[in-house]
Parts: C-alpha cells; structure tokens; sequence
C-alpha cells in the first residue's frame, strides 16, 4: 500500500474511501477476492486479489455511494467514479 492508501492490484491502484463507504456489501459480493468487510463494516481491499481487472471493476461500479476509488497506472488516471 501506498502513501495515499492505494493498493496496486494489477493494472489499477485501488482504494475505499471509508468516509464514503457505508457497508453495503456488493463490493465483496463481485470481488470477493479483493475486498471484504472488516470489524467496523467498511470495505477494505486486498492486495494479494485474484480477482480479475473486469471484476474489481465491476466491484467497484456496483457500489451504491461510488467509495472504491481505481485508478490506472499505465496513464495515472482516474478510471472510476468517472468524472
């Protein structure tokens, strides 16, 4: 993990934003792989994922209150929530 909380998971950085983060699950229901919930019900990320870049993607748009936050190392850009 990075300085500003990002893990490297492939071809993405990817962080829960906890302030954001409300519990809702659907992250590790995708990705389950790359995030579970911890004792205060917030998602936190996995860096040793197997999941695949389409799930942690996926995990990512599904969630309600948009708190995973990818970002792609190739360009450095954000590529989820789209602004």
């Amino acid at each position: 993990m990075d300085d500003q909380g990002f893990v490297t998971i492939g071809k993405y950085k990817v962080k829960v934003d906890r302030d954001l983060c409300i519990g809702a699950g659907s992250c590790v229901a995708i990705a389950d792989k790359t995030f579970s919930l911890d004792g205060e019900n917030k998602a936190v990320t996995h860096a040793e994922s197997l999941d695949t870049q389409e799930n942690i993607m996926m995990a990512a748009q599904s969630c309600p209150t948009k708190a995973i936050i990818i970002i792609d190392i190739d360009t450095d850009k954000q590529v989820w929530p789209t602004t």
